[in-house]
C-alpha cells in the first residue's frame, strides 16, 4: 500500500491510514479499514514523510512502535497489526528536526536502513541506462519505433544538471519518442536548457565555483546552497572546502566575514563553525589583507537582505 503524505490534506490522512468507524464524521456511512489494516503481513509506502504534521506524526509513531489501530472515531484499539513501513522523502530531515518541524523520536525510530538515493546529476553514468529503458518503454505505449541517441546528443543528456531528476529526463524522453520516432535524435532535437554547454568536468566548471557564484553573485544563503547538497551526499568535503578557501581569500582569512558574503544572519556564526568543525572542513584562517571597507560592505549585504525578505 502506497500513500502520498503531500498529497493529502491532514484531516484525511489520518482517515486514509488508520480508517474509521460509522458517524464519525460526515459521509462516514460505515465503517472503513485504513491502508495500515488492509497492508497486514504487507508493506506500506509512506511517500513525502517529510511534509507530515506534527499531530499525524505522533500518531504514526504510536503505531510504529507497537502496531495499534485505533480507527477514527473509535474508542479503543480496533487491532494490531503486522506491517513493515517504509518512508521516502526528499527533505533534510535532520534539518527539519532542528527546526521542530519532525519529532526526533520518530526519525530514530524509522531510520532501521537508511538508502541515500543521490541526484541524477550525482550518478551520470546511470542517465544511458534510463534513456534506454525510457526510449524502449515510450516507444511501446504510443505504438511507434522507438528512435537512435545520436553522441552529441548523448553528451548533452549527460552534461546535463537534470533539476527535476528522473521525473524530468522521462517528459524528455517522451516528447522526443514522438517527435522523433524511428528516427536519430540529434542535439537540436533537445530542449534548449539541455542544448547550452556541457557543464560537467569538459566545461572546467567546477562544482564549488558554481555554488560561489550562486551565493555572491544570486545572493542564495549557505544553508540551502552548500550545507544540504553536502548533507545530501550531493557535495564532497573536498568542495566544501574549496568554496570555503575561495571564501576566505576574498574576505582576508576572516571566518565572521563569511557569515554575510554567504548570505547568512549573523546569528548563524557559531552554527556556521560548528558545522564546518564537525565535518573536518574548518581550514586554518590565513591573515591577509582584508578589504578596507568590509564592514560597509557587510552592512550592505545585510540591507540588500532585509530588502529581499521584505520583497
Amino acid at each position: 500500500m502506497a500513500v502520498n503524505c503531500a498529497g493529502i490534506p491532514d484531516s484525511l490522512l489520518e482517515s486514509a491510514l488508520f480508517g474509521h468507524v460509522k458517524g464519525s464524521f460526515t459521509d462516514a456511512h460505515r465503517d472503513r479499514q485504513g491502508l495500515l489494516e488492509l497492508a497486514q503481513r504487507g508493506t506500506v509506502f509512506l511517500d513525502e514523510i517529510g511534509e507530515m504534521s506534527l499531530r499525524m506524526q505522533a500518531l504514526l509513531l504510536r503505531f510504529v512502535e507497537n502496531g495499534e489501530i485505533q480507527r477514527v472515531g473509535a474508542d479503543c484499539i480496533q487491532s494490531r497489526v503486522d506491517v513493515r513501513v517504509i518512508a521516502a522523502t526528499n527533505r533534510n530531515l535532520l534539518e527539519r528536526i532542528t527546526s521542530k518541524d519532525f519529532r526526533e523520536d520518530l526519525y530514530y525510530r524509522l531510520n532501521v536502513i537508511h538508502i541515500p538515493i543521490p541526484p541524477l546529476r550525482a550518478r551520470r553514468e546511470d542517465i544511458p541506462l534510463f534513456l534506454d529503458y525510457f526510449l524502449q518503454s515510450y516507444a511501446e505505449r504510443h505504438g511507434l519505433q522507438a528512435p537512435t541517441v545520436a553522441s552529441d546528443a548523448l553528451a548533452h543528456l549527460i552534461g546535463y544538471e537534470w533539476p527535476g531528476n528522473v521525473r524530468e529526463l522521462k517528459n524528455v524522453v517522451e516528447r522526443l519518442v514522438l517527435r522523433r520516432a524511428g528516427g536519430v535524435i540529434v542535439a537540436s532535437d533537445l530542449p534548449l536548457e539541455i542544448r547550452r554547454p556541457i557543464r560537467a568536468a569538459s566545461a572546467g566548471l567546477a562544482v564549488a565555483d558554481e555554488l560561489f557564484d550562486r551565493m555572491v553573485i544570486r545572493h542564495e544563503s549557505f544553508w540551502p546552497a552548500v550545507h544540504e547538497r553536502f548533507m545530501t551526499r550531493d557535495l564532497t568535503r573536498a568542495d566544501l572546502k574549496a568554496i570555503v578557501r575561495r571564501g576566505l581569500s576574498q574576505t582576508g582569512g576572516n571566518y565572521k566575514a563569511l557569515i554575510p558574503l554567504f548570505n547568512m544572519a549573523a546569528r548563524d556564526y557559531r552554527r556556521f563553525l560548528g558545522f564546518l568543525r564537525k565535518h573536518d572542513c574548518y581550514l586554518p584562517a590565513r591573515r591577509g589583507k582584508t578589504p578596507a571597507n568590509w564592514d560597509e560592505f557587510a552592512r550592505q549585504k545585510s540591507a540588500e537582505s532585509g530588502n529581499r525578505a521584505g520583497l
